[in-house]
């Protein structure tokens, strides 16, 4: 099979292009920014990936592309993530303008479209939990703004035969990537997290899950449009995994009289969201204070997606945590 592979630069885009290349009969075309640094993608052209240096958002280089190789099945993972310091312009042409490039040559070509959103496009705290596709929308930060955007796209385009199916990561964590997943160890081991007085129900994603969503909602016969939120088995409590991640690091439970009472996150998220106009901060300090989860059921079902709870699944990502403190007491 002929496939089309962009963001394998990223967490999620590379986990699975490595799943990909294990399947020795397709044949695996990268996009790559022109200006990427081959340190980045050497190892997939190593290992067979055809790395192609084309701007996403140069419509007609696009074109181009899909002429040659006409593709049968695209991975469009690559995107600005949130809380990146780009101009509103870059945001929307790389997550809405290259997206709309991209299927459009999916609708000439016939490919079938497997397109990276977010379970951001209800809002980093959903209106309401679990949400469905009747949830309000949220363009509550730019980057959401984006995904929502691109969504709307993509259904624009199944009426004159776009093929696709939607994937809508949660927070995702594993092996290489230093996002809230991280840096939530990262606080546990310093002792720097404030907990909130409220048990946080959060619901994360093992990047082994994801990657089995992507690849299964490739191979799988799917009705044109269908969309999945994809998370963990079930909302994991926020006081739970903290004691988990403690007692992996350090052998006990993490001090219960580091609490803070739940007015003082409200502050603290109108202060960097009113007065410091910081969206990064604000979602940080929403995503420990508030409930966020999410219905997987509907992956289970129609896309055979075998999930898990993230307590013990996390344990991996605290151990490469520790082997990179490690690595750095020894320096």
């Amino acid at each position: 099979m002929k496939i089309l592979i962009t963001g394998i630069t990223g967490f999620i885009g590379g986990a699975v292009c490595e799943k990909l290349l294990e399947r020795s009969k397709d044949s695996i075309v990268a996009l790559i920014r022109p200006s990427t640094d081959k340190s980045r993608y050497e190892k997939f052209e190593q290992e067979g990936v055809n790395c192609k240096f084309v701007e996403m958002t140069n419509e007609s280089a696009i074109q181009s592309l899909f002429d040659e190789f006409r593709f049968e099945l695209v991975f469009h993972i690559a995107a600005i993530r949130g809380g990146r310091n780009f101009p509103k312009k870059d945001y929307f042409d790389a997550n809405v303008n290259a997206t709309k490039y991209i299927a459009k040559q999916c609708v000439k070509h016939k490919s079938k479209l497997i397109f990276c959103s977010s379970v951001g496009v209800f809002g980093a705290i959903p209106k309401e939990l679990p949400p469905n596709e009747n949830t309000l929308r949220q363009e509550d930060n730019y980057y959401h703004f984006t995904k929502i955007e691109a969504e709307k796209e993509l259904q624009n385009l199944k009426s004159v035969g776009l093929k696709f199916v939607i994937i809508r990561p949660s927070i995702t964590y594993g092996v290489g990537d230093y996002g809230f997943p991280y840096n939530l160890i990262k606080l546990v081991d310093s002792g720097l997290m404030l907990l909130p007085t409220k048990d946080i129900k959060i619901n994360m994603a093992d990047c082994k899950t994801m990657v089995q969503a992507f690849i299964n909602a490739g191979n799988f016969d799917i009705p044109s449009g269908n969309t999945y939120n994809i998370a963990d088995k079930n909302p994991v409590s926020i006081k739970k995994l903290v004691n988990f991640i403690s007692n992996e690091l350090k052998g006990k439970n993490y001090p219960k009289w580091k609490i803070c009472p739940s007015f003082k996150f409200h502050f603290f998220e109108f202060i960097f969201s009113k007065i410091f106009k910081n969206e990064l901060w604000k979602a940080r300090i929403q995503l420990i204070s508030r409930d966020w989860f999410y219905d997987v059921s509907p992956a289970e079902e129609e896309i055979g997606l075998k999930t898990h709870d993230t307590i013990p699944s996390f344990k991996y990502v605290i151990e490469w945590y520790q082997e990179i403190k490690k690595r750095k007491l020894v320096k």
